[in-house]
Order: structure tokens, then sequence, then C-alpha cells
């Protein structure tokens, strides 16, 4: 079982097939595993590495919330790059690891090959105030009850119920591993990280100096992460937007071949040279004047 000592904690890894590595960073509510339909398709082609975070068994569960940080976990996935001797790779991050891969990209551009940012924006609301409470809620809910009886509803939220319409035995198995899980792990990353992480909209000025190939992803049902995607799109010029429709939150998981076939092109252009950043002609505040004939 191999594991990396990284920022004083031990992290589980996985490392598959050989290639360009692509590094996959995954979500609250899953693990390693919810990259298995990504690992299966890519490791043909590309070295994939996937990790559990810290509070993820069979990683190490630290129960102080002091442990658990935004930073932290950008922390950790660079050491993880260094503990494998990666000067670059493709990031793939989703939800929580999309918010760190996003980070990642922002103070390590030179260590990101690319960046896909999936499902990524709660709590980008300009008033943070319900999302706080909310969260405080969940976390204290997962200690409280445990993660069997606390799984139950959070795997059924707003945006988890379109995974349980489109693919309802993938979702029963998304369950299974999430109830499988530690109720510490899940509370103090849910208070340590989700809490306190900037909103989007608070990245935006160094979102507008990020020249790293990215591309934006999110559900057409994932309410939550829509406008945050429409910000990113708008804000990064080396950026695409993919909406997918039909989904909820879990778009990689709802609908794997969509999500892979996506992947497959933006690494197969930013691989060749040919992924360019936006033209800036298309950057007017007219619907049909160019820049150039902008009065004033």
């Amino acid at each position: 079982m191999p594991k990396a000592e990284i920022n004083g904690v031990n992290l589980y890894y996985e490392d598959t097939g050989s290639g360009v590595p692509v590094v996959f960073v995954h979500e609250f509510a899953g693990d390693y595993r919810s990259w298995e339909p990504q690992v299966r398709h890519f490791s043909r082609r590309y070295r994939c590495i996937t990790y559990n975070a810290r509070g993820y068994p069979p990683s190490d569960v630290p129960e102080q919330v002091e442990a658990y940080s935004q930073d932290i976990a950008v922390d950790d996935l660079l050491g993880l790059l260094d503990h494998l001797g990666l000067q670059q790779a493709h990031i793939v991050g989703f939800s929580m690891g999309g918010y760190a891969a996003l980070i990642f990209g922002l103070r390590h551009p030179e260590c990101c090959r690319s960046l896909v940012i999936a499902g990524c924006g709660y709590g980008s609301d300009t008033d943070r105030s319900k999302w706080e409470r909310d969260v405080e809620q969940v976390a204290a809910r997962f200690e409280r009850d445990g993660m069997q009886t606390a799984a139950d509803f959070y795997a059924r939220g707003p945006t988890r119920v379109q995974f349980m319409d489109n693919d309802p035995r993938g979702w029963q198995e998304f369950y299974e591993q999430l109830r499988a899980s530690s109720s510490i792990g899940h509370a103090m990353t849910m208070r340590g990280v989700q809490r306190r992480r900037p909103s989007v909209g608070q990245l935006e000025p160094q979102l507008r100096k990020l020249d790293v190939p990215t591309l934006v992803m999110t559900g057409d049902e994932d309410e939550p992460c829509l406008e945050p995607g429409l910000l990113m799109k708008r804000s990064i010029l080396s950026s695409a937007l993919v909406v997918m429709p039909k989904c909820g939150h879990t778009i990689n998981l709802e609908d794997p071949t969509a999500f892979n076939g996506h992947l497959e092109a933006f690494f197969s252009a930013v691989d060749a040279g040919r992924w360019q950043p936006r033209n800036p002609a298309s950057l007017s505040t007219s619907a049909i004047l160019p820049p150039s004939e902008e009065p004033g």
C-alpha cells in the first residue's frame, strides 16, 4: 500500500500507467476511487496518479481542525508531486479537489501542464453566512450521527439526486463508499477546508493573471457551480467552459464517457501545443462591434 509522508501525514496514493502524468484530486464526498472511470480510460496513454487527501483513510486522519485548510491541501498536492519526482502534470480537480487544483495553479503554475477545474464554486455567494451555517450543521451531523447516518442525507442532496436518476447502480456504489469513510475526517475537512476557503469571486484578480491552459466543467443542474464557472471562464483567458446537460454535481461519475471525451480532447490540444488563449477581438463590451469600433 503506497504512502507518501507529506507535511507530517501519510497520504495514500495509486500510480497507474505511463506517459505524461495526470494527477486527479478528489471531492469531499469521494476519494481516490471516485476517479476509477478516468483511470481505466486514461492510464492506457497517460501516467495516472490518484490519492486520498488527509482525513480520508487509508491516508492519516488528524483529529484537530488546525491540521486542515485550503492552504494545507495545496501544500499536500505539491508535496505529492515532489515525492513522485514530477516537475509538471495535468492537474484534474473535482469540487473540493477543484478548489485545490485551481489555487495550486495560481500558486504553482510552473507545475501545471494544464488545469481541469470541475464542479468548483460551492460557497461562492456574496453573502457566505448561509454557507457557513450549512457547513457547520453538516460537520456536526458527521460527528454526532456517524458516517452511516450522515451519508444517507448527504448523498441525496439537491445536486446528487441527478446521479441517482442517471445511474442508480453507480450512485449506490458512491453511497456505500461514502458510508465507509471517516466521520472525523469529514467533519474536520468540512470545518477546516470547506468553511474557510475563499470564494471564487475573491480569487478573480488572480484568475485574470492565470495563463495555464484551463478547462472549467460543470453540470447544468449543479446550481452552486454555474455562476462561478462563468466567472472563471470570463476571468481566465486561457480557459474553456463545458456545461454537461442533465447532470448534477458528480459529472465524472454521472456521465464518464462524455467527461472523459472532453478531457481527452483538451489534453490532446494542450500536448500538441494547440491550446490558445482567447482572441482579444472577442473581448468587446458590444455584442456586435469589435473593440476597435466601440465609441469612446
